[in-house]
């Protein structure tokens, strides 16, 4: 019934996006993508020169890409003899990355249908398959399963509240029972499968944190960031949500201590970030509307908008203090970018389901704050004297860095035959 149930809401998909595809460019965005996937797919490979064996990597969106990026250039390094596939499933991944120069192939994922994922498999004959954290897509398990083509998934978390590990999650427990390997963040993870006799599983921690090491050792100057800090305490807030906003606003608006601020919009829109100037009783300025030959317009100015993708990872470096969006819902942005160059690191309320934040809050280098009130007692707290915070942050990372390596010993003896892994 459950098996029914999901090739139901599988095949509804792209109905049910048909119908919001008018009002919303995301779901625009991957319709168009589907179109002719499986067949371009197949035009691409049979004709390619290349014919090494193909590796496939796949990752849901933008944040499990860079979640993954580490052990695929890794991968690229200890393999050159393997071609790499990458594939997304929704636009905000696909649409950045798709010009990835560490991938031989960048496609949109072909939805989860008996027909598409047997016809995938057979066009890409992937040696070995990596699932990065959420991903449990029944058919594509299947089909590799069939073809005895040996499947891991790294830098998964479990929490007891998921179906794997309900009295009715059978459907669900025998997903995770066609992996070859699970690579898992915690140890609660490990007892959680454990729990429901899934054994083959590797306490490896996170692949993030390697990729924050790496971010920290290619980070770029951004003129601009530099010219508008000017040597005064500066909050960056990074992948902020209207709900963040709504807290952020009013903060900056009634702090009077110097301070200059950041914003990066997770999604941008002129229009949004107009409402949020027009809020602010202090003085703003956009990116695009700089111009970078005089930079001295930037001296009077609070808060600088962040109207472009790709700079947030770098903008850190310039602060004392980092606010990461998203945890006012249940969506907390990444904070080890934050973490890793050591601040006091706050967020919304709901953040429960990232190891790492609940790992800082106890640590007393994160605060999750609820109101306005709440953030500037925090806040307050922390601009007195954040010494003892960075340092946790900095440390935390520090000390936590190293899950490619242990996903790539993994690799290295499924690629081997031993399947098993042990």
């Amino acid at each position: 019934m459950v098996a029914q149930l999901y090739s139901i809401s599988i095949r509804s998909y792209p109905a049910v996006l048909r119908l919001v595809a008018p009002f919303h460019a995301k779901a625009r965005r991957w319709l168009t993508g589907q179109q002719g996937l499986l067949d371009t797919i197949a035009h691409t490979l049979n004709h390619a020169v290349d014919t090494r064996p193909i590796v496939w990597f796949h990752a849901a969106s933008l944040g499990e890409f860079e979640q993954g990026r580490p052990v695929m250039e890794a991968f690229r390094d200890a393999y050159p003899h393997y071609r790499i596939l990458l594939t997304f499933f929704s636009p905000s991944g696909y649409e950045v990355r798709k010009d990835y120069a560490g991938a031989d192939y960048v496609f949109y994922l072909p939805i989860d249908t008996p027909d598409n994922a047997r016809r995938f498999v057979q066009l890409v004959k992937p040696r070995l398959v990596f699932f990065i954290k959420y991903e449990f897509w029944a058919n594509y398990l299947h089909e590799l399963n069939q073809a005895n083509i040996p499947v891991l998934s790294f830098s998964a978390i479990f929490r007891p509240n998921q179906l794997f590990f309900k009295p009715y999650g059978g459907f669900y427990r025998q997903l995770l029972r066609q992996f070859n390997h699970l690579l898992v963040q915690n140890q609660e993870s490990v007892d959680l499968l454990k729990s429901v006799d899934i054994t083959n599983v590797t306490l490896a921690g996170d692949t993030r944190f390697d990729r924050v090491a790496q971010t920290v050792a290619t980070v770029r100057t951004i003129p601009v960031a530099e010219a508008f800090k000017n040597g005064q305490p500066l909050l960056v807030v990074g992948s902020a949500w209207p709900l963040d906003m709504d807290v952020l606003i009013p903060f900056v608006n009634q702090f009077a201590q110097p301070l200059k601020v950041i914003v990066a919009p997770h999604e941008i829109d002129a229009d949004t970030i107009a409402d949020w100037q027009k809020r602010l009783i202090h003085s703003s300025v956009r990116y695009s509307d700089v111009d970078p030959t005089d930079l001295s317009v930037l001296a009077d100015k609070r808060v600088l908008f962040i109207d472009n993708v790709g700079m947030l990872s770098s903008l850190y470096q310039y602060g004392e203090f980092a606010f990461i969006g998203g945890a006012f819902r249940e969506g907390l942005h990444n904070i080890l970018e934050a973490a890793t160059f050591g601040m006091p690191i706050f967020f919304g309320p709901i953040y429960n389901k990232f190891q790492e934040a609940v790992d800082l809050v106890a640590e007393g280098g994160a605060f999750p704050v609820r109101t306005v009130d709440e953030l500037q007692l925090a806040f307050a707290r922390q601009y007195a004297d954040r010494s003892k915070a960075a340092q946790i942050t900095r440390l935390y990372v520090q000390r936590n860095i190293g899950a490619t390596a242990r996903v790539m010993d993994v690799a290295t003896k499924l690629l081997s035959g031993r399947h098993d892994a042990e």
